[in-house]
């Protein structure tokens, strides 16, 4: 984590909660671990980059956190739900899930395959379900819970060159907003927290030029960048009891962008 952490939220309810993450070796998905690492939450995390997962999980394991991670492709339903499974029998039932796995490739619309809708579909979109899926049972036996989907300004602002990512991520909007309403009534909430222009290293690496940087601030009503930690600490308030009465909602963490 950056920044100053003693000058944010501490939330009590998350100190030793049961928390599943998709994709948390590296970006947003390991800002999310360490942040509800420092929670005190039991975290599990899964992420098909074995290595950085497992150092990440034994580096926060040896700072006394109770982290465990499993090497998975959130696309192999089936060891996905096993992974879910195994971090029940450590941690007990799951009480918050942060479907977050997904993948920003760029692509050429008219080239796309049926083949490569499917699997980009899977991997942004449907693991989220069946992991809802799989998780819900024991949320309810826990008394409840939260599971927060990650979406996308992008669909929003018609970034262009990734249209089948932008239409995975249009589509948590209505998982969750239906999800909500079929898993209410247990006392399970459910909600999008939806991130702008996140500066990752990845972002860097692969497309982000300090060009785009300048467009993107002048695109937002804040000046600065968004970075990982602000998204986690959004989750961190959706996961704890704080928000206890919201649901069904979607949560823009975008600097204020101007044509969302």
């Amino acid at each position: 984590m950056t920044g100053n952490s003693a000058a944010f939220a501490t939330y009590p309810s998350l100190r030793g909660r049961p928390v599943v993450i998709s994709g948390g070796a590296s970006g947003i998905g390991e800002a999310l671990v360490r942040h509800f690492a420092a929670q005190g939450a039991k975290v599990g995390f899964v992420d098909i980059a074995a290595e950085a997962g497992e150092n990440l999980a034994e580096e926060l394991t040896h700072s006394g956190h109770a982290v465990r991670f499993i090497a998975c492709d959130v696309t192999d339903i089936a060891a996905y739900r096993a992974a879910i499974a195994r971090f029940a029998e450590a941690h007990g039932e799951a009480r918050v899930l942060v479907n977050n796995a997904a993948h920003d490739q760029r692509h050429d619309w008219a080239e796309v395959t049926p083949d490569e809708w499917d699997q980009r579909m899977a991997v942004n979109l449907k693991h989220a379900f069946f992991a809802m899926q799989a998780v819900a049972p024991g949320m309810a036996r826990a008394g409840g819970g939260s599971i927060i989907n990650f979406g996308s300004i992008s669909w929003m602002i018609m970034t262009p060159s990734i249209p089948l990512y932008e239409i995975a991520k249009a589509a948590v909007h209505g998982l969750t907003r239906s999800m909500a309403r079929e898993l209410g009534r247990s006392a399970i909430r459910v909600n999008s927290l939806v991130p702008g222009a996140v500066i990752t290293q990845r972002q860097l690496d692969l497309w982000i030029t300090p060009e785009d940087l300048r467009d993107i601030e002048a695109s937002q009503a804040l000046s600065g960048h968004i970075d990982a930690d602000d998204c986690a600490r959004m989750a961190l308030f959706l996961a704890a009891d704080d928000s206890a009465m919201i649901s069904g909602q979607h949560f823009l963490v975008d600097a204020g962008w101007a044509n969302t």
